[in-house]
């Protein structure tokens, strides 16, 4: 099958590894090269890299809106597309070019989380499964019609990340079966009334405010792990909390963000239970563990870390 794929980031990376192994790729369209790290060096996508290893034709668009665009795309006369985390909303006639129309490998189990940061959100809200969709493309946000569906659990301090890595590997065996199984698949309609949205994540929404519960503020850790991050104000700055777990009960309850001693440490008082972080950074340092942390800022039982 001719296909044109769509992608970014290195999560789309093993979706192309599989269709360049078992398909003919005839086109890779990714975003333009941005500043990165650091040094803020102009650098290409992991897709971008991944394609130009493979030998294969790049297009990267400023504006896939833009009309120019849709000739070039016409005349790969792809059979299908595929799209995983490309990062532009694709037009109507954009969608419609491929004679299959264009499939769409989503990181979670549609209607719940449409949207830019599914992941995430679905750590930060405490779920414990999430999953892969494939759907046919419409012009709505994650609205198409369903292919396949494969779920997986959300393991207990599981990261965003870590999370992210394992639905690549699962995203690349559901694309491969939805195309194997093309001429077969029924496409099942969303229901919108069960739909939940997942929005882009802002650095806001790292913000750690300690009144809320053990629980949540954890869920959060895990969800912006590795971006935005979440942080808190000490009095030497801006802290990331990496990874972090619930802590043991402790004694009288202490306002939120204060420090409170238990035999494992020191622990930070939540709205309800405490947090026990595990991996923290200081602004412009290196990670470190939280006890290493707390020897160098000299904080004890006591000191209260800033609300949001």
């Amino acid at each position: 099958m001719k296909v044109l794929f769509y992608g970014t980031p290195a999560f789309a990376v093993p979706t192309l590894d599989a269709l360049i192994g078992s398909h003919q790729v005839v086109a890779v369209v990714t975003q333009p090269d941005r500043p990165a790290g650091r040094g803020q060096h102009v650098t290409p996508s992991p897709v971008k890299a991944r394609a130009t290893e493979a030998s294969l034709p790049i297009l990267q668009p400023r504006r896939l809106r833009d009309p120019e665009w849709l000739e070039p795309i016409r005349a790969l006369e792809a059979d299908v597309a595929v799209v995983v985390a490309y990062g532009q909303i694709l037009p109507r006639d954009i969608l419609r070019a491929p004679a299959r129309g264009s499939i769409n490998v989503h990181a979670s189990l549609l209607p719940r989380y449409r949207g830019a940061a599914p992941i995430g959100w679905a750590v930060i809200r405490g779920e414990t499964e999430t999953g892969i969709t494939t759907f046919q493309m419409d012009e709505g946000m994650d609205t198409g019609a369903i292919l396949l569906q494969a779920a997986i659990p959300i393991g207990p301090g599981e990261t965003a990340g870590e999370l992210s890595e394992r639905l690549a590997l699962l995203g690349r065996r559901t694309l491969v079966e939805t195309l194997d199984r093309l001429d077969a698949l029924v496409p099942t309609p969303q229901l919108a009334e069960a739909a939940t949205v997942a929005p882009r994540l802002k650095k806001s929404d790292g913000e750690i405010d300690w009144s809320e519960p053990a629980r949540v503020l954890v869920n959060r850790v895990h969800g912006c792990n590795p971006w935005p991050g979440a942080t808190t104000l000490v009095p030497t700055g801006r802290l990331t909390i990496w990874r972090a777990r619930i802590g043991a009960s402790h004694g009288a309850p202490a306002p939120p963000g204060t420090l409170v001693g238990s035999p494992s440490g020191l622990l930070v008082a939540a709205g309800d239970g405490t947090v026990e972080p595990v991996d923290v950074q200081l602004q412009s340092r290196r990670a470190v563990s939280w006890p290493e942390y707390l020897r160098g800022a000299r904080l004890g039982a006591g000191d209260r870390l800033a609300q949001r």
